[in-house]
Parts: structure tokens; C-alpha cells; sequence
């Protein structure tokens, strides 16, 4: 390590698009200083996986009613020539549900994963943040159009809000870009 970078903390050589320096066993890693937007991020991002795991939650507590409706419209509306097996269509939005509460918890567990490392600078992480909200969003617009379905509306708010606040210009030092060239 040259002289000129010798006394610069992470925080400096990170806005330089520099790797903080290596922690050896035994070394205490140093504090790194997370702007307020990006810290009250992770908190929102957290609070968006809570909240879609509670919405899944609540559907599988209100299974039966999802199953009426749905057969309740089936025989107001029925389809000729197709006939309805009750127990067949219970187990298939009984799957769907718990399929749902799965992809519920892995969101949330990888949007505090990603939101961890983006509060750490990882501009990378909060790439994939951006991504997962694209999906998130999509997955509102093309599945669930007609539900009003609050807690998906509720997290997709939160994202939003979160995402924003990393794309801040006053947190850009925090995730520098770095260039292709070595300094």
C-alpha cells in the first residue's frame, strides 16, 4: 500500500472506487459511516418483507373463504363440458397458497440479505434490490390487476420508498462506481 492511501479510512478509498483494506484474523472491522437515506432504507426494505410475509399470512388464515368465493363463482359462471371436483380445486388454491407464502419469505429474506449489503456500499446489492422491485411490481400488475390486495400494495409502497432513498444523490459517494482500470 502506497504512502497517499496509507492513513485514508474505507469510507475515503470507497469514494475513490477503491476496496476497503483487508481484515486480517483477529482485526475488528472498521465502522463504516452509513448515511441516514440508506440506513432508513434497510429499515423500509425490512419492513416490506414483514409486511408481504403478514399479507400471505392472512391468506392462508382466510383459506376457506378463498375457497368459496372461488366456488361459488365456478357455479355461477361454469364452464360446459368441464365439471368441478370441490376437493380438487381447494387443493390446488391450498397449494397456491402456501407456494405463495414460500416466495413471500424468500423475498423478504433476500431484501434484508441485499439491503444489509447495500447499507455495507454495495452497489451491486442495490442492483439487485432494484431488480427484485421491477419483479415485485410486475408481479402486482400482471397477477393481482383486479385484487385489492393491501398488504401487496403496502410493500410495494415501501419498496418504492426504500429504492428511491438508495438512489439519492446525496448517498451516490456511498455506492461508488468502480472503473475497469486498477488505480
Amino acid at each position: 500500500m502506497s504512502d497517499s492511501t496509507a492513513d485514508e479510512t474505507d469510507d475515503e478509498r470507497r469514494v475513490r472506487g477503491m476496496a476497503p483494506d483487508p481484515i486480517l484474523p483477529g482485526q475488528k472491522p472498521p465502522a463504516i459511516t452509513v448515511p441516514t437515506p440508506v440506513a432508513l432504507s434497510f429499515w423500509l426494505w425490512v419492513a416490506a418483507g414483514v409486511v408481504l410475509v403478514a399479507g400471505q399470512v392472512t391468506l392462508l388464515v382466510m383459506k376457506q373463504e378463498l375457497i368459496d368465493g372461488v366456488l361459488k363463482q365456478i357455479k355461477e359462471n361454469p364452464v360446459p363440458g368441464q365439471p368441478v371436483d370441490p376437493a380438487q380445486v381447494a387443493g390446488g388454491l391450498e397449494t397456491l397458497l402456501w407456494l405463495l407464502l414460500g416466495g413471500a419469505v424468500t423475498f423478504a429474506v433476500l431484501f434484508a440479505l441485499f439491503a444489509y449489503k447495500a447499507r455495507e456500499g454495495t452497489r451491486s446489492a442495490r442492483t439487485v434490490l432494484t431488480v427484485g422491485a421491477i419483479f415485485l411490481v410486475l408481479v402486482e400488475l400482471l397477477f393481482f390487476r383486479g385484487a385489492l390486495n393491501l398488504f401487496l400494495l403496502l410493500a410495494t409502497l415501501l419498496v418504492a420508498i426504500a429504492l428511491l432513498l438508495m438512489y439519492l444523490p446525496s448517498v451516490a459517494n456511498h455506492f461508488p462506481k468502480v472503473g475497469r482500470e486498477l488505480p
